[in-house]
């Protein structure tokens, strides 16, 4: 039925879409809107902060993506939903009727500080990104203060949204060094296992990823592959699975591939644990989470050069597969090259993963993070 109702909505002309969408967004931003409404300044000298929902899932719950940079302020600024003189708002998730709930904060004396992920554009998302975008653009010139996550975040905002006019700086997303440590032991000794990170969102990423692990075996047969997340490239997740598994049979790895769902922020160090390394697959991430923690946990990260990516890992704590800049399409790389940058990265793994826990201790710590955080908001709110 779901399937059927979405189909439909597809076949609808853009005119007849229009009223449902407004409809659609006008329920989404009441909670938000309500709570500006209703909300009370807090005392002189006071910071209380609104992340734009009535309730932020706690870090033992099962979340991904921006809501995780949130999960972690919360744990110096609590969400703060009826009384605030902070409205952050993330990007990366946006709640509804962001843009009017923004607009009627400021007018109350609310200062807006705006965390800018990626942007839509026509390589990955196709026909519509214009409308995606629109209240993007509409918030990084509103906000008070811009947090952009990487100088590629930056790059790519300026092209699509507009280039900043107030206040702005480059900072990158953290990882909690105390959260997520190395492993005590080797997790397979004599093993080559290899971890597919995050939410698999696009058929490529698990698809480029199971043709690097059928050539990486020929060196290594006793190399594997972890996915973790939904599969959730298309609707139906179990059909998704089907078609992973079905590559996977082809390429003849099948019994080497595990595929371990979704997860929570506090189970995801174990599953880091478990593996050698990381293989970052996506094309141009913009400052991916999911490698701060692979490299907080000690592996190194062998990747698409794309993206943000390399502003993170540099050149001491993995490798980097080159592909070319599009915004046009994705382009991939070559899962040969990929393959023997895995062994390469296998024959030198101890140095790399010593090198990836003092980077992301040394320049991404959590702790940092939220003190910068800090001290916008104190100067802010003066």
């Amino acid at each position: 039925m779901i399937a059927l109702l979405r189909a439909v909505w597809a076949g609808l002309p853009e005119p007849l879409k229009r009223p449902v969408r407004r409809v659609r967004e006008g329920a989404k931003a009441l909670p938000g809107t309500v709570a500006v409404l209703r909300s009370s300044r807090p005392k002189p000298g006071e910071i209380r902060v609104f992340y734009g929902a009535p309730r932020i899932p706690r870090l033992h719950e099962t979340s991904h993506g921006g809501i995780v940079k949130v999960q972690y302020m919360q744990t110096r600024f609590p969400n703060s939903p009826d009384q605030f003189n902070i409205l952050y708002l993330v990007s990366s998730r946006l709640p509804g009727g962001a843009v009017q709930m923004a607009r009627l904060a400021a007018r109350r004396g609310v200062r807006i500080v705006w965390n800018q992920n990626g942007v839509a554009y026509p390589a990955w998302h196709g026909a519509g990104w214009e409308r995606v975008n629109a209240p993007l653009a509409a918030l990084v010139r509103a906000a008070h203060h811009v947090f952009y996550q990487s100088e590629f975040c930056k790059l790519s905002a300026d092209r699509y949204l507009g280039a900043r006019q107030g206040r702005w700086e480059i900072l990158h997303n953290p990882v909690d060094p105390q959260l997520f440590t190395p492993a005590t032991a080797d997790p397979k000794p004599g093993g080559l296992v290899m971890l597919l990170g995050g939410t698999q969102t696009e058929w490529y990423r698990l698809k480029t990823a199971l043709e690097v692990l059928a050539y990486v075996r020929r060196a290594r047969p006793e190399a594997e592959l972890l996915v973790t997340g939904r599969l959730c490239w298309i609707p139906d997740e179990q059909q998704a699975l089907r078609i992973a598994k079905q590559r996977a049979k082809q390429l003849q790895v099948e019994d080497r591939v595990t595929f371990l769902g979704s997860y929570s922020q506090v189970d995801a160090p174990s599953i880091f644990q478990s593996a050698h390394l990381l293989l970052h697959t996506q094309y141009n991430d913009s400052c991916p989470g999911v490698v701060l923690e692979a490299m907080a946990c000690g592996l190194p990260v062998v990747y698409s050069d794309s993206g943000g990516v390399r502003e993170l890992v540099g050149e001491e704590a993995g490798i980097g597969v080159p592909v070319e800049l599009s915004w046009e399409r994705v382009t991939l790389p070559d899962p040969v090259v990929m393959a023997n940058a895995v062994l390469e990265a296998g024959e030198r793994l101890e140095a790399f993963a010593q090198a990836a826990r003092q980077r992301a201790t040394e320049q991404f710590d959590l702790q940092r993070w939220l003190r910068r955080h800090q001290e916008v908001f104190e100067g802010l709110c003066r």
